[in-house]
């Protein structure tokens, strides 16, 4: 297995049980222990877990993990949250998606839907919508983010107060008990907020790693979306939450 795929494996191994062992690792994957060692020692350079004897566990949830290990976590997950969202969206309409990884494999599955209007700040995004025929993408101004080709900040709100959308789909960074959607970045924050607020029907979608991470910046309650499509049947009491707020819960599970 390729070190950034192990390493990647590694994380969701950490946020599913909260604490990884290098001999437990060694075996799960067959390599040695030096080898896992390294990953491990890797990782805690990077930020994203913190070495203990033995092992190691997870970070304070304060910063996010790397973009191209995002892109390697849940890919099954993902795609079919993806497909099931995308089986949401109106042919002709206008949409908007945001930055994250679970909103570019949205993006991926809207390539067989024609005459879209797609506005979005996440520069991944509009690459691959943009090679639809028929298809108008429009990008939001703001602040380059190198890290994940995302657009934010004020010039990115000001686009996004200039629309009304049929339709938008979100991705967050984390999610709590209670059912708050969390993220990072405070400027990404803000233009959640317009999304959210100019949108005549709201998407969350999220794969459920989600409610093992912790995020510094809340966006808004699972009340103010339309629809939560995740992997994973949700905790009893969300989900009666959920129901409650009158947000509909799609669980798309991926292949077995």
């Amino acid at each position: 297995m390729a070190q950034t795929f192990r390493q990647a494996e590694i994380l969701e191994l950490a946020r599913r049980d909260g604490k990884v062992t290098v001999d437990g690792l060694s075996e799960h994957f067959g390599v040695a222990v030096q080898t896992i060692r390294r990953d491990l020692a890797e990782l805690a350079d990077d930020g994203h877990l913190q070495r203990v004897h033995g092992g190691a566990i997870l970070e304070s949830g304060t910063q996010n993990i790397g973009y191209v290990q995002r892109q390697s976590l849940n890919r099954d997950a993902k795609s079919a949250i993806a497909l099931a969202a995308a089986g949401t969206v109106a042919e002709g309409c206008s949409i908007f998606l945001n930055i994250g990884t679970t909103t570019e494999a949205t993006a991926a599955a809207l390539t067989r839907h024609n005459g879209l209007m797609v506005v979005t700040n996440n520069i991944n995004v509009a690459t691959i919508l943009s090679a639809v025929d028929g298809n108008t993408v429009i990008l939001t101004g703001g602040t380059l983010r190198a890290a994940d080709n995302g657009l934010i900040g004020p010039l990115a709100v000001d686009t996004i107060r200039q629309f009304k959308f049929d339709h938008a789909i979100i991705g967050c960074s984390a999610l709590d008990a209670d059912g708050d959607i969390l993220d990072f970045d405070i400027q990404e924050v803000g233009v959640s907020h317009a999304i959210i607020s100019q949108s005549r029907f709201v998407t969350l979608v999220a794969d459920h790693s989600k409610f093992s991470r912790t995020a510094p910046a809340r966006i808004a309650s699972i009340a103010q979306v339309d629809q939560f499509i995740t992997d994973r049947p949700l905790p009893a009491d969300l989900a009666q939450r959920c129901a409650d707020w009158g947000t509909k819960v799609i669980v798309a599970p991926p292949p077995a």
